[in-house]
Formats: structure tokens, sequence, C-alpha cells
């Protein structure tokens, strides 16, 4: 199948030691095209196979051209907006170049600048970078982007949601005009279709899902619950339903942490992943993660963009998200490849709004399930959210309660106690 795309055979032999066979429908709509060297404006759900879309017609692409005589000069440029990301579009490019003679090379910040430097040093054909750390070694004259053949606008939506756009125009200008330029987004919005319109030369649209829609593959469950009693519930449904690879979105970075450490004193094996944790701690929290040696990874939503994680059964959200279409990319990380998914979100009175935001998005109303043991106290007011973050203080309950939850409620006594490996 990925041969008829015009996939060369040292490039089939590779996914197909990667156990692909069929392409997904992304895959089909935009190989050829961008092996005959179109620009893409490319939409859709994560999970669709989006990566492979455009890493593999590209090293075709390469192995089509002639090299330039300029040694260390970088041929193909990948921008993607988060660490976790460029790492994991460079573990595919490496994996399905495996048998082509290219040099690949990953740059992002939060990492020593000098390491990466030296292995620059080398020469790269195919960079993968963050628009940040990437002009930090331009200026430094260490990244030579005068002959980029091709471009790879990976995530864009949240690189525009991120901040990176005037980064990105100042990239743009290190280049030659003429290049492929591919913009691959995970929506269409307006901002998406004006930074396409200034950078794309007639370009073929694939759109092969929906705008801001989810996969049918993921069933969508809301929990009401009191806000102060979410920690007390996830616990208690993660113990109960005996699940063993979860994972949880929060807002801010520091509930994140509350939380691991929540569920952890709760005999959860549970690890927090944020930006400001160093990116080694982030590497292995994710690596153990995937292993199983970690039941619950909770994450942040620019620390999970990029998180390619396979047959990932459960996505919490612990808090809903103040942007509607984020709710889309994270539970996009479940449902993935053909496998199904479950999606659960723990919503207090605070949240109802943005759970409307969510429903109207999805042109859909989301079941609810009621917990016995977790009712919700009818007299509680909700309160506005600003900032992430509502108005009373985490540690607290509504409307002022500072009195510390107790840990024996009925429900809680029958959730078992012993800890669990996460194995």
């Amino acid at each position: 199948m990925f041969k008829n795309l015009g996939l060369q055979e040292e490039i089939v032999q590779a996914i197909t030691e990667k156990g692909y066979i069929e392409a997904t429908p992304i895959q089909v709509k935009a190989i050829p095209l961008i092996i005959a060297r179109h620009d893409i404006l490319a939409s859709a759900q994560t999970g669709t196979g989006k990566t492979a879309g455009f890493t593999l017609p590209l090293l075709q692409v390469l192995m089509n051209t002639k090299k330039n005589d300029h040694k260390h000069a970088v041929r193909a440029l990948i921008l993607t907006p988060t660490r976790e990301l460029a790492s994991q579009v460079a573990e595919n490019v490496k994996t399905y170049g495996k048998y082509l003679p290219f040099k690949t090379q990953v740059i992002f910040g939060g990492v020593n600048i000098n390491t990466q430097i030296r292995k620059l040093q080398n020469g790269a054909d195919i960079l993968i970078a963050t628009p940040g750390r990437l002009l930090d070694l331009v200026s430094q004259q260490v990244i030579d982007l005068s002959q980029v053949e091709i471009l790879v606008l990976d995530e864009a939506d949240r690189m525009l949601d991120m901040g990176f756009i005037h980064d990105i125009k100042k990239i743009f200008k290190l280049m030659p005009a003429k290049r492929q330029n591919l913009l691959f987004s995970a929506t269409f919005s307006e901002e998406i279709r004006k930074l396409a319109a200034g950078i794309l030369k007639n370009p073929q649209t694939i759109e092969v899902a929906k705008q801001n829609t989810a996969t049918d593959l993921v069933t969508h469950i809301i929990y009401p619950v009191d806000n102060k009693r979410k920690k007390e519930l996830l616990s208690f449904l993660i113990i109960n339903n005996k699940w063993e690879q979860v994972l949880v979105f929060t807002r801010t970075k520091h509930g994140a942490n509350r939380l691991a450490k929540q569920l952890s004193l709760d005999g959860i094996v549970s690890e927090a992943i944020h930006g400001n944790k160093s990116q080694s701690a982030r590497t292995k929290a994710l690596a153990d993660f995937k292993s199983g040696a970690l039941k619950v990874l909770v994450a942040t939503d620019i620390a999970a963009r990029g998180l390619d994680i396979d047959q990932l059964p459960h996505v919490v959200n612990f808090e809903l998200p103040n942007v509607p279409e984020d709710y889309i990319h994270r539970i996009g990380r479940t449902g993935r490849s053909g496998n199904v998914g479950w999606a659960c979100s723990l919503v207090c009175i605070d949240e109802l709004k943005l759970l409307t935001d969510i429903e109207r998005l999805l042109k859909q109303k989301i079941t609810k399930k009621l917990e016995a043991g977790f009712e919700v106290d009818q007299s509680i007011a909700a309160e506005p959210i600003q900032n992430g973050r509502n108005t009373h203080s985490p540690m607290r309950g509504p409307r002022g309660n500072s009195k510390p939850q107790s840990n024996s409620s009925p429900r809680r006594q029958n959730a078992p106690h012993s800890r669990m490996s996460g194995k």
C-alpha cells in the first residue's frame, strides 16, 4: 500500500518493520501531493498518522533531489511547538529513514545548548526544532537555513496559541523564498488561514475530518462533583476501576504537582510533567509512563502536546480547559490508530460554562454519570474561573470553607488502600 503512494523500497522496508501495513486517510492524501512538490495546508485529528503523513514523503523528496554544495546547510526544517513533539517527530524521522543517508538532529530549549552545538557541527540534513532555541542557535551562527528546500510547520495552531508567531516570521526570513511549505494543524482557525496565505503557494488543502471534531472511537463521560472532592473521586475511580494507564490534565503547573503528590499518597504511582520540569525529568516520567512503571501522568496542556502513547486507554480532564479546542487536543491522546479510548471529565459547578462551550464545539451532549457517595452539594454557588484558576483557593472548599476534607467518606472507606505497583 505504501509503495503505491510513491515511496521507495528503503522507506517501505523501514515502515514495514515498524508494523505499518495500511496507510491512513491523511497519509493516502498527503504523501503523493508532497512527493509531487505541492505546498500543503492539512488538517487532521490527532492520532490519525499525521506525522508520518509529512515525514515519509519528506524523506522521499530529499532522495529525489540533488543535495546542494553547502556541506552543513539544513535541507528540511520541521518546526514544532513543544519539546515533546520535537522529540517524537525526530524519533519517527530516524525510524522511517534508517536505511537512508540523512543526518537528523533535534533541538529545543530546556537542555544544555553547548551539547546541541557540538552535535550540529556534524551537520543536519533534516532539523526538527522549537522556534526559540532555533533562533538562539542561528544567532550563534551554528545553523545555516539559507538552503532549506522543505519547511514543515507541525501543530501550527498550537504554535500560534503559544505566541510563536513573531519567531516564526523571523525564521521565514532566514530561508530561501523558493521552497516547499507544508502546514499541518489540528484546526483551521482564521489565524491559521491567514498564516497559510502568507507562506503557501497554490496549496493543496487536505482535511480528513470535520474541523474541531473528536474521533468516534473515544467514549466521553462527565462526572459532576464538587471542586473540593475531585482528588478523592479521581483516586476512587482509578483504584475501583483498576485503571492501569491514565493521562490526567490540569490547568496549571502547581495544580499538576499537587494532584500527582496526592495520588501518590493514595497509593497510585504518579508523576507530573509541565514547563517548569527539566527536560530530563519530563523524558524519564514519559518513559516510565509508557513502560507501565508509572500508573498516572499528570500534565498541563503545553507539556502534553506531542505525547505519542500507543493504545492509551484513559484520559481524564481533572479540570476542563478554558479553550474548548484544547478539549479536542487532550482527548486526542486516546482513541488513536484505530484503538478505542475513554475520556472522562470531573466537572464542578464553576466549570458548567466551559462544559457548555465544549459540547457546542462537539455538537453533542456528553453523557453524565453520577458516582454514589460523591453527590454534588446543591447549596454551592458557582465562582468564576480566572487565569486558569477558581477565585477560591484550590486547597479550600468553595464559599471559603477552610475545613479540610475528611478521608473517611462512606465511599472512600470501600476503596482498597494497598499500594498499587503500576505494572
